[in-house]
């Protein structure tokens, strides 16, 4: 039987590296059956035109080119792809998601499908993410929770070793193994299971969104794989400018407060969000005596129990890079 894969990439003011992930990936692609679908997130910058007419020069007959109307965010540019289906309309077996600014090995799409394939009771699996220079990214996480906000925080060495199950960024993995949940850069998820749990929850912007679907399909009994084999380069924020952050944006402290609410609710929400600012306090009170950067943006504690105290709302829609 003829097992199908589409491949999502989606655009946000990047055409020409998204034209270099689609390239990628359709070396990627050759000996995997299915389509690429690039999503153009309402860019409103000439992205859309510019993809298509580039797809139809090169003679991309395996990529189409659709423009989602509106900048709902990363979980929905993807929702919009993952619907579109492959070219006759028809579900894929797996669906494929790449971010614009990452570049797959030439089996590394294979390789995912062969894990899910050969584990036919894991429900998504991502890959080894590395940067240009070829240093590995970590990209494989525990679920967040109490204790990892409070350790994430007061960033002190003993008391890591006490929450060393807990903490978010796992140590990078030699070999495939399970995770609790991965990065949305590069990972491969079942058509099943997604008819089964539902797509990325829209309320999310950006961030946690593929956190919070890797732990609805576990929750549903479908576990997530960190796969060695398969190997993409990513150059990282590059749509969100999250490396360049002057100050922690509102859309990442409303999908954070999200997260939390939904997956434990809103008392639960609230313990984390003190666990963090207690750490984040007793780390303070360290840099008084130690020269240390403080390792958060500036005003990053006012602003999160300020977001904490008032009622949450929806993101706005992101119409620049937050840097900007």
């Amino acid at each position: 039987m003829m097992v199908t894969v589409l491949t999502v990439i989606l655009n946000w003011r990047t055409a020409e590296m998204t034209l270099r992930a689609a390239e990628a990936a359709l070396r990627a692609m050759e000996p995997v059956e299915g389509a690429i679908v690039i999503v153009d997130n309402d860019s409103g910058d000439g992205s859309f035109e510019m993809l298509a007419a580039a797809v139809a020069q090169r003679g991309w007959h395996r990529v189409r080119v659709v423009q989602s109307g509106r900048n709902g965010g990363f979980g929905a540019g993807n929702n919009f792809g993952i619907r579109s289906g492959l070219p006759d309309g028809s579900k894929p077996d797996f669906v494929y998601l790449l971010n614009s600014d990452a570049f797959p090995a030439p089996d590394a799409i294979r390789a995912l499908r062969d894990h899910l394939l050969a584990h036919p009771a894991t429900g998504l699996a991502g890959s080894y993410i590395h940067g240009p220079d070829g240093q590995a990214h970590r990209t494989a996480f525990r679920f967040p929770s109490i204790a990892s906000e409070f350790e994430g925080a007061v960033r002190f060495g003993p008391v890591s070793r006490i929450f060393r199950r807990k903490i978010v960024a796992m140590d990078l993995p030699t070999q495939t193994t399970r995770v609790d949940w991965l990065a949305g850069a590069s990972i491969m998820m079942r058509q099943s299971v997604l008819d089964q749990i539902g797509l990325f929850d829209e309320t999310f912007f950006l961030y946690f969104e593929e956190t919070e679907l890797c732990h609805r399909a576990a929750m549903a009994g479908w576990p997530t794989d960190y796969v060695t084999t398969s190997r993409v380069e990513h150059i990282g924020s590059v749509s969100t400018g999250m490396k360049t952050w002057a100050r922690v944006p509102g859309f990442w402290l409303d999908s954070r407060a999200h997260y939390f609410r939904k997956v434990h609710g809103r008392a639960y929400a609230a313990l984390a969000t003190m666990a963090h600012v207690a750490g984040g306090l007793l780390w303070r009170a360290r840099l008084l005596v130690q020269r240390k950067d403080r390792g958060d943006p500036p005003h990053f504690l006012r602003d999160l129990v300020a977001h904490a105290l008032r009622s949450p709302q929806r993101p706005a829609p992101l119409q620049t890079k937050p840097a900007e």
